[in-house]
Protein backbone atom coordinates (compact mmCIF):
# COMPACT_ATOMS: atom_id res chain seq x y z
CA UNK A 1 0.00 0.00 0.00
CA UNK A 2 1.36 3.44 -0.98
CA UNK A 3 1.18 6.13 1.68
CA UNK A 4 0.79 9.61 0.21
CA UNK A 5 2.78 12.27 2.07
CA UNK A 6 0.79 15.47 2.60
CA UNK A 7 2.72 18.48 1.36
CA UNK A 8 3.07 21.23 4.01
CA UNK A 9 0.96 24.26 3.12
CA UNK A 10 1.94 27.61 4.65
CA UNK A 11 -0.29 30.68 4.50
CA UNK A 12 1.88 33.82 4.61
CA UNK A 13 0.23 37.03 5.83
CA UNK A 14 2.31 40.25 5.68
CA UNK A 15 1.38 43.67 6.99
CA UNK A 16 0.22 45.45 3.79
CA UNK A 17 3.28 47.65 3.18
CA UNK A 18 6.22 47.31 0.78
CA UNK A 19 8.90 46.90 3.45
CA UNK A 20 6.94 44.07 5.09
CA UNK A 21 6.00 42.21 1.89
CA UNK A 22 9.52 41.93 0.41
CA UNK A 23 11.27 40.00 3.25
CA UNK A 24 8.30 37.64 3.67
CA UNK A 25 8.41 37.02 -0.08
CA UNK A 26 12.15 36.28 0.25
CA UNK A 27 11.38 33.74 2.98
CA UNK A 28 8.54 32.27 0.88
CA UNK A 29 10.92 31.69 -2.03
CA UNK A 30 13.27 29.76 0.28
CA UNK A 31 10.36 27.62 1.55
CA UNK A 32 9.08 26.95 -1.99
CA UNK A 33 12.52 25.70 -2.94
CA UNK A 34 12.15 23.14 -0.11
CA UNK A 35 8.93 21.75 -1.65
CA UNK A 36 6.57 23.64 0.67
CA UNK A 37 3.34 25.04 -0.76
CA UNK A 38 2.93 28.78 -0.16
CA UNK A 39 -0.26 30.82 -0.30
CA UNK A 40 0.72 34.50 -0.02
CA UNK A 41 -2.04 36.89 1.08
CA UNK A 42 -2.11 40.54 0.03
CA UNK A 43 -4.73 43.24 -0.07
CA UNK A 44 -6.30 43.62 -3.51
CA UNK A 45 -4.40 46.82 -4.30
CA UNK A 46 -1.02 45.37 -3.29
CA UNK A 47 -1.78 42.08 -5.07
CA UNK A 48 -2.40 43.91 -8.35
CA UNK A 49 0.75 46.00 -7.99
CA UNK A 50 2.92 42.97 -7.24
CA UNK A 51 1.46 40.96 -10.14
CA UNK A 52 2.09 43.80 -12.59
CA UNK A 53 5.68 44.25 -11.35
CA UNK A 54 6.63 40.54 -11.39
CA UNK A 55 9.32 39.50 -13.88
CA UNK A 56 8.16 37.04 -16.51
CA UNK A 57 8.95 33.35 -16.55
CA UNK A 58 10.58 32.82 -13.16
CA UNK A 59 9.91 29.24 -12.07
CA UNK A 60 10.10 29.71 -8.31
CA UNK A 61 8.00 32.86 -8.23
CA UNK A 62 5.32 31.17 -10.29
CA UNK A 63 5.08 28.44 -7.65
CA UNK A 64 3.87 30.89 -4.99
CA UNK A 65 0.07 31.15 -4.93
CA UNK A 66 -0.67 34.86 -4.78
CA UNK A 67 -4.16 35.54 -3.43
CA UNK A 68 -5.94 38.68 -2.30
CA UNK A 69 -8.44 39.89 0.26
CA UNK A 70 -10.36 43.15 0.43
CA UNK A 71 -9.25 45.85 2.87
CA UNK A 72 -12.73 47.38 2.73
CA UNK A 73 -11.47 50.64 1.23
CA UNK A 74 -12.88 51.93 -2.04
CA UNK A 75 -9.95 53.72 -3.65
CA UNK A 76 -6.28 54.70 -3.46
CA UNK A 77 -7.38 58.18 -2.42
CA UNK A 78 -9.29 56.74 0.55
CA UNK A 79 -6.23 54.71 1.57
CA UNK A 80 -4.18 57.90 1.73
CA UNK A 81 -6.51 59.49 4.29
CA UNK A 82 -5.09 59.53 7.85
CA UNK A 83 -5.67 56.26 9.68
CA UNK A 84 -7.69 54.55 6.93
CA UNK A 85 -5.19 51.84 5.93
CA UNK A 86 -4.04 51.16 9.50
CA UNK A 87 -7.70 51.01 10.57
CA UNK A 88 -8.41 48.40 7.89
CA UNK A 89 -5.57 46.22 9.22
CA UNK A 90 -7.23 46.27 12.64
CA UNK A 91 -10.90 46.04 11.73
CA UNK A 92 -11.40 44.56 8.24
CA UNK A 93 -8.52 42.21 7.41
CA UNK A 94 -8.94 39.71 10.30
CA UNK A 95 -12.42 38.69 9.14
CA UNK A 96 -11.29 38.41 5.50
CA UNK A 97 -8.27 36.24 6.38
CA UNK A 98 -10.47 33.97 8.49
CA UNK A 99 -12.89 33.56 5.57
CA UNK A 100 -9.97 32.71 3.28
CA UNK A 101 -8.65 30.02 5.67
CA UNK A 102 -12.12 28.46 5.86
CA UNK A 103 -12.49 28.56 2.07
CA UNK A 104 -9.11 26.90 1.42
CA UNK A 105 -9.46 24.27 4.15
CA UNK A 106 -13.03 23.53 3.10
CA UNK A 107 -12.26 22.95 -0.57
CA UNK A 108 -8.60 22.05 -1.14
CA UNK A 109 -6.97 18.70 -0.51
CA UNK A 110 -3.80 20.45 0.69
CA UNK A 111 -5.07 22.09 3.88
CA UNK A 112 -3.19 24.96 5.49
CA UNK A 113 -0.80 23.39 7.98
CA UNK A 114 0.90 26.59 9.21
CA UNK A 115 0.18 30.31 9.31
CA UNK A 116 3.34 32.42 8.96
CA UNK A 117 2.28 35.92 9.93
CA UNK A 118 3.98 39.27 10.10
CA UNK A 119 4.73 39.87 13.78
CA UNK A 120 3.01 43.26 13.53
CA UNK A 121 -0.39 41.64 12.89
CA UNK A 122 -0.73 39.29 15.84
CA UNK A 123 -4.43 38.73 15.12
CA UNK A 124 -3.38 36.34 12.34
CA UNK A 125 -1.69 34.17 14.98
CA UNK A 126 -4.82 34.35 17.13
CA UNK A 127 -6.85 33.14 14.13
CA UNK A 128 -4.47 30.23 13.56
CA UNK A 129 -4.74 29.20 17.20
CA UNK A 130 -8.54 29.39 17.00
CA UNK A 131 -8.48 27.12 13.91
CA UNK A 132 -6.02 24.66 15.44
CA UNK A 133 -3.33 25.52 12.89
CA UNK A 134 0.36 25.73 13.77
CA UNK A 135 1.78 29.21 13.69
CA UNK A 136 4.97 31.19 13.34
CA UNK A 137 5.60 34.93 13.56
CA UNK A 138 8.10 36.84 11.44
CA UNK A 139 9.54 40.23 12.33
CA UNK A 140 10.67 42.19 9.23
CA UNK A 141 12.25 44.87 11.46
CA UNK A 142 15.26 44.72 13.77
CA UNK A 143 15.38 42.62 16.92
CA UNK A 144 15.97 45.87 18.82
CA UNK A 145 12.67 47.24 17.51
CA UNK A 146 10.96 44.02 18.57
CA UNK A 147 12.42 44.33 22.07
CA UNK A 148 11.18 47.94 22.27
CA UNK A 149 7.69 46.76 21.34
CA UNK A 150 7.78 44.04 24.00
CA UNK A 151 8.84 46.74 26.52
CA UNK A 152 5.65 48.82 26.07
CA UNK A 153 4.08 47.70 29.41
CA UNK A 154 7.28 48.71 31.20
CA UNK A 155 7.30 52.12 29.48
CA UNK A 156 3.68 52.71 30.57
CA UNK A 157 4.41 51.56 34.15
CA UNK A 158 7.46 53.85 34.37
CA UNK A 159 5.49 56.86 33.12
CA UNK A 160 7.45 57.26 29.89
CA UNK A 161 4.32 56.93 27.70
CA UNK A 162 0.58 56.96 28.40
CA UNK A 163 -1.85 54.12 27.62
CA UNK A 164 -2.25 55.44 24.04
CA UNK A 165 1.51 55.46 23.45
CA UNK A 166 1.94 59.24 23.63
CA UNK A 167 5.26 60.22 25.28
CA UNK A 168 4.85 61.87 28.68
CA UNK A 169 8.44 63.09 28.76
CA UNK A 170 11.13 63.78 26.21
CA UNK A 171 14.03 61.42 26.79
CA UNK A 172 16.37 59.07 24.95
CA UNK A 173 15.75 55.36 25.45
CA UNK A 174 18.68 52.95 25.22
CA UNK A 175 18.01 49.51 26.67
CA UNK A 176 21.72 48.64 26.86
CA UNK A 177 25.04 50.28 25.91
CA UNK A 178 25.44 48.09 22.80
CA UNK A 179 21.90 48.66 21.54
CA UNK A 180 20.70 51.62 19.47
CA UNK A 181 19.10 54.62 21.15
CA UNK A 182 15.88 56.39 20.19
CA UNK A 183 14.15 59.52 21.43
CA UNK A 184 10.62 59.10 22.79
CA UNK A 185 9.54 61.50 20.01
CA UNK A 186 10.85 58.99 17.47
CA UNK A 187 9.34 55.77 18.85
CA UNK A 188 8.02 53.71 15.96
CA UNK A 189 4.32 54.29 16.68
CA UNK A 190 4.77 58.01 17.47
CA UNK A 191 6.28 59.16 14.16
CA UNK A 192 3.93 57.50 11.66
CA UNK A 193 2.29 60.65 10.33
CA UNK A 194 -0.85 61.38 12.35
CA UNK A 195 -2.60 60.68 15.67
CA UNK A 196 -5.16 58.23 14.24
CA UNK A 197 -2.49 56.03 12.67
CA UNK A 198 -0.43 56.31 15.86
CA UNK A 199 -3.37 55.00 17.88
CA UNK A 200 -4.00 52.10 15.45
CA UNK A 201 -0.33 51.06 15.30
CA UNK A 202 0.02 51.27 19.08
CA UNK A 203 -3.14 49.19 19.60
CA UNK A 204 -1.75 46.55 17.25
CA UNK A 205 1.58 46.50 19.09
CA UNK A 206 -0.06 46.13 22.51
CA UNK A 207 -2.24 43.27 21.28
CA UNK A 208 0.79 41.67 19.61
CA UNK A 209 2.53 41.24 22.97
CA UNK A 210 -0.15 38.72 23.94
CA UNK A 211 -0.32 37.16 20.47
CA UNK A 212 3.44 36.52 20.49
CA UNK A 213 2.94 34.18 23.45
CA UNK A 214 0.85 31.92 21.20
CA UNK A 215 3.46 31.47 18.49
CA UNK A 216 5.81 28.53 18.29
CA UNK A 217 8.45 30.52 16.41
CA UNK A 218 9.31 34.21 16.66
CA UNK A 219 11.56 34.64 13.64
CA UNK A 220 13.48 37.83 12.92
CA UNK A 221 15.14 39.08 9.74
CA UNK A 222 18.40 39.76 11.53
CA UNK A 223 21.47 37.95 12.78
CA UNK A 224 23.41 37.38 15.98
CA UNK A 225 26.38 39.09 14.33
CA UNK A 226 24.36 42.30 13.95
CA UNK A 227 22.23 42.29 17.10
CA UNK A 228 23.68 40.00 19.74
CA UNK A 229 22.56 42.19 22.68
CA UNK A 230 18.92 42.48 21.57
CA UNK A 231 18.69 38.76 20.85
CA UNK A 232 20.25 37.95 24.24
CA UNK A 233 17.77 40.28 25.93
CA UNK A 234 14.81 38.46 24.35
CA UNK A 235 15.92 34.84 23.81
CA UNK A 236 12.55 33.95 22.24
CA UNK A 237 13.71 35.87 19.14
CA UNK A 238 15.16 33.49 16.53
CA UNK A 239 17.35 35.24 13.94
CA UNK A 240 17.26 33.77 10.42
CA UNK A 241 18.65 36.66 8.40
CA UNK A 242 19.58 38.67 6.64
CA UNK A 243 17.37 36.73 4.21
CA UNK A 244 18.72 38.64 1.24
CA UNK A 245 22.02 36.85 1.82
CA UNK A 246 20.17 33.58 1.11
CA UNK A 247 18.67 34.91 -2.11
CA UNK A 248 20.02 32.86 -4.99
CA UNK A 249 16.98 33.28 -7.18
CA UNK A 250 18.10 36.09 -9.46
CA UNK A 251 14.94 38.16 -9.08
CA UNK A 252 13.68 40.21 -6.18
CA UNK A 253 10.01 39.52 -5.54
CA UNK A 254 7.23 41.49 -3.86
CA UNK A 255 7.99 44.89 -5.40
CA UNK A 256 5.04 47.24 -5.86
CA UNK A 257 6.62 48.86 -8.94
CA UNK A 258 8.48 47.40 -11.97
CA UNK A 259 12.24 47.58 -11.56
CA UNK A 260 14.27 49.54 -14.10
CA UNK A 261 16.97 46.99 -14.96
CA UNK A 262 18.66 49.27 -17.51
CA UNK A 263 20.47 51.07 -14.70
CA UNK A 264 22.62 47.96 -14.18
CA UNK A 265 24.17 48.45 -17.64
CA UNK A 266 24.80 52.08 -16.74
CA UNK A 267 26.55 50.94 -13.53
CA UNK A 268 28.74 48.61 -15.60
CA UNK A 269 30.15 51.68 -17.35
CA UNK A 270 31.17 53.45 -14.11
CA UNK A 271 34.48 53.18 -12.27
CA UNK A 272 34.77 50.88 -9.22
CA UNK A 273 33.66 52.46 -5.91
CA UNK A 274 32.60 55.71 -7.56
CA UNK A 275 28.78 55.84 -7.59
CA UNK A 276 26.52 57.43 -4.97
CA UNK A 277 23.32 55.37 -4.81
CA UNK A 278 20.31 57.36 -3.55
CA UNK A 279 17.00 55.73 -2.56
CA UNK A 280 14.41 56.49 0.11
CA UNK A 281 11.99 53.55 0.09
CA UNK A 282 8.28 53.66 -0.62
CA UNK A 283 6.98 56.21 1.92
CA UNK A 284 9.44 59.14 2.10
CA UNK A 285 8.05 62.47 0.90
CA UNK A 286 10.14 65.59 0.29
CA UNK A 287 9.09 69.24 0.30
CA UNK A 288 10.01 71.04 -2.96
CA UNK A 289 12.83 73.04 -1.26
CA UNK A 290 14.29 69.85 0.31
CA UNK A 291 14.13 68.07 -3.05
CA UNK A 292 16.06 70.92 -4.67
CA UNK A 293 18.71 70.90 -1.91
CA UNK A 294 19.38 67.24 -2.66
CA UNK A 295 19.58 67.98 -6.39
CA UNK A 296 22.17 70.71 -5.85
CA UNK A 297 24.21 68.49 -3.50
CA UNK A 298 24.35 65.63 -6.00
CA UNK A 299 25.29 68.03 -8.80
CA UNK A 300 28.01 69.77 -6.79
CA UNK A 301 29.48 66.46 -5.55
CA UNK A 302 30.95 66.02 -9.05
CA UNK A 303 30.49 62.27 -8.63
CA UNK A 304 28.34 59.80 -10.58
CA UNK A 305 25.01 59.06 -8.92
CA UNK A 306 22.07 56.70 -9.35
CA UNK A 307 18.90 58.16 -7.83
CA UNK A 308 15.55 56.42 -7.35
CA UNK A 309 12.77 59.00 -7.70
CA UNK A 310 9.29 57.54 -7.47
CA UNK A 311 6.65 58.74 -9.95
CA UNK A 312 4.92 60.93 -7.31
CA UNK A 313 8.21 62.51 -6.29
CA UNK A 314 9.21 63.08 -9.92
CA UNK A 315 6.40 65.68 -10.14
CA UNK A 316 8.57 67.92 -7.95
CA UNK A 317 10.51 70.51 -9.89
CA UNK A 318 14.20 69.90 -10.57
CA UNK A 319 16.34 73.04 -10.46
CA UNK A 320 16.42 74.79 -13.83
CA UNK A 321 18.98 73.14 -16.10
CA UNK A 322 19.78 70.39 -13.53
CA UNK A 323 18.91 67.44 -15.76
CA UNK A 324 21.00 68.78 -18.65
CA UNK A 325 23.99 69.54 -16.42
CA UNK A 326 24.18 66.08 -14.83
CA UNK A 327 23.18 63.98 -17.85
CA UNK A 328 26.72 62.64 -18.32
CA UNK A 329 27.12 61.30 -14.77
CA UNK A 330 23.65 61.08 -13.20
CA UNK A 331 20.94 58.47 -13.70
CA UNK A 332 17.38 58.79 -12.34
CA UNK A 333 15.03 55.78 -12.28
CA UNK A 334 11.50 55.20 -10.97
CA UNK A 335 12.24 51.97 -9.03
CA UNK A 336 15.43 49.95 -8.88
CA UNK A 337 16.68 46.37 -8.50
CA UNK A 338 18.25 47.43 -5.20
CA UNK A 339 19.75 44.09 -4.18
CA UNK A 340 21.64 43.90 -7.47
CA UNK A 341 22.74 47.52 -7.24
CA UNK A 342 24.22 47.12 -3.76
CA UNK A 343 26.39 44.17 -4.80
CA UNK A 344 27.69 46.07 -7.83
CA UNK A 345 31.40 47.00 -7.62
CA UNK A 346 30.75 50.53 -8.92
CA UNK A 347 28.68 51.54 -5.88
CA UNK A 348 30.62 53.45 -3.21
CA UNK A 349 27.95 54.57 -0.75
CA UNK A 350 24.20 54.65 -0.17
CA UNK A 351 22.13 57.72 0.80
CA UNK A 352 19.25 55.91 2.49
CA UNK A 353 16.08 56.40 4.55
CA UNK A 354 17.35 53.52 6.75
CA UNK A 355 14.41 51.17 6.34
CA UNK A 356 15.46 47.82 7.82
CA UNK A 357 15.56 46.05 4.42
CA UNK A 358 17.80 48.76 2.97
CA UNK A 359 19.96 48.75 6.10
CA UNK A 360 20.47 44.98 5.86
CA UNK A 361 21.19 45.14 2.14
CA UNK A 362 23.86 47.80 2.61
CA UNK A 363 25.69 46.27 5.59
CA UNK A 364 25.52 42.79 4.03
CA UNK A 365 27.41 44.15 1.04
CA UNK A 366 29.90 46.33 2.90
CA UNK A 367 28.40 49.59 1.59
CA UNK A 368 28.75 52.66 3.86
CA UNK A 369 25.49 54.54 4.50
CA UNK A 370 24.55 58.20 4.69
CA UNK A 371 21.46 58.07 6.93
CA UNK A 372 18.39 60.18 6.22
CA UNK A 373 15.55 58.60 8.26
CA UNK A 374 11.95 59.65 7.61
CA UNK A 375 9.64 57.81 10.02
CA UNK A 376 8.79 54.65 12.01
CA UNK A 377 11.80 52.44 12.93
CA UNK A 378 14.20 54.30 10.63
CA UNK A 379 15.57 56.50 13.45
CA UNK A 380 16.44 53.41 15.49
CA UNK A 381 18.16 51.87 12.46
CA UNK A 382 20.15 55.07 11.95
CA UNK A 383 21.46 54.70 15.51
CA UNK A 384 22.64 51.16 14.70
CA UNK A 385 24.45 52.34 11.55
CA UNK A 386 26.07 55.45 13.03
CA UNK A 387 26.47 54.78 16.78
CA UNK A 388 26.75 51.01 17.27
CA UNK A 389 28.16 49.51 14.05
CA UNK A 390 29.84 52.78 12.94
CA UNK A 391 29.46 51.99 9.24
CA UNK A 392 27.77 55.23 8.23
CA UNK A 393 27.17 58.89 8.95
CA UNK A 394 23.97 60.78 9.80
CA UNK A 395 22.68 63.66 7.71
CA UNK A 396 21.59 66.25 10.26
CA UNK A 397 18.89 68.89 9.68
CA UNK A 398 19.49 72.55 10.48
CA UNK A 399 17.36 74.59 12.90
CA UNK A 400 14.66 74.88 10.22
CA UNK A 401 14.48 71.10 9.74
CA UNK A 402 16.22 71.28 6.36
CA UNK A 403 19.09 69.00 5.38
CA UNK A 404 21.12 71.48 3.37
CA UNK A 405 23.16 70.88 0.24
CA UNK A 406 26.24 71.83 2.28
CA UNK A 407 25.51 69.14 4.89
CA UNK A 408 24.98 66.50 2.19
CA UNK A 409 28.12 67.50 0.28
CA UNK A 410 30.21 67.50 3.46
CA UNK A 411 29.05 64.01 4.51
CA UNK A 412 29.53 62.61 0.99
CA UNK A 413 33.12 63.89 1.08
CA UNK A 414 33.69 62.42 4.56
CA UNK A 415 32.39 58.99 3.67
CA UNK A 416 34.57 58.78 0.57
CA UNK A 417 37.78 59.55 2.48
CA UNK A 418 37.10 57.71 5.78
CA UNK A 419 39.10 54.52 5.30
CA UNK A 420 38.40 53.24 8.82
CA UNK A 421 34.65 53.47 8.29
CA UNK A 422 34.93 51.66 4.96
CA UNK A 423 37.05 48.97 6.61
CA UNK A 424 34.44 48.44 9.33
CA UNK A 425 31.76 48.13 6.65
CA UNK A 426 33.78 45.42 4.89
CA UNK A 427 34.32 43.59 8.20
CA UNK A 428 30.56 43.56 8.84
CA UNK A 429 29.98 42.05 5.44
CA UNK A 430 32.29 39.15 6.30
CA UNK A 431 30.67 38.59 9.74
CA UNK A 432 27.17 38.51 8.26
CA UNK A 433 28.16 36.01 5.58
CA UNK A 434 29.57 33.70 8.27
CA UNK A 435 26.17 33.73 10.03
CA UNK A 436 24.17 33.03 6.89
CA UNK A 437 26.65 30.53 5.45
CA UNK A 438 26.71 26.80 6.04
CA UNK A 439 27.04 26.16 9.78
CA UNK A 440 26.25 29.77 10.73
CA UNK A 441 23.62 30.47 13.39
CA UNK A 442 21.07 32.13 11.07
CA UNK A 443 21.48 29.27 8.61
CA UNK A 444 21.00 26.64 11.33
CA UNK A 445 17.90 28.41 12.66
CA UNK A 446 16.39 28.59 9.18
CA UNK A 447 17.06 24.87 8.60
CA UNK A 448 15.41 24.06 11.95
CA UNK A 449 12.35 26.11 11.01
CA UNK A 450 12.03 24.35 7.66
CA UNK A 451 12.31 20.96 9.36
CA UNK A 452 9.57 21.97 11.82
CA UNK A 453 7.24 22.97 8.96
CA UNK A 454 7.83 19.60 7.30
CA UNK A 455 7.39 17.56 10.50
Amino acid sequence: MTIMMVRPHVMVVPYPAQGHVIPLMDLSLILVKQGIKITFVNTKENHDRIKSALPCGDGLLSQIYLVWISDGLESSEERKKPGKSSGAVLKVMPEKVEELIECINGSESEKITCVLADQSIGWALDLAEKKGIRRAAFCPASAAQLVLGLSIPKFIHNGIIDKDGTPLEKKVIQLSPTMPSVSTEKLVWVCVGNKTTQRHIFQLMVKNIESMKKTEWLLCNSSHELESEAITMAPEIIPIGPLLSCDQFGHSAGNFWPQDLSCLKWLDQQSPNSVIYVAFGSFTKFSPPQFQELCFALELSNRPFLWVVQPEESKLAYPEGFVERVVERGRVVGWSPQKKILIHPSVACFISHCGWNSTLESVSNGIPVLCWPYFADQFLNKSYVCDIWKVGLGLEPNESGMITQGEIQSKIHQIFIDEQLKSRARDFKEKIHIGTGQGGLSNKNLDSFISWIKS
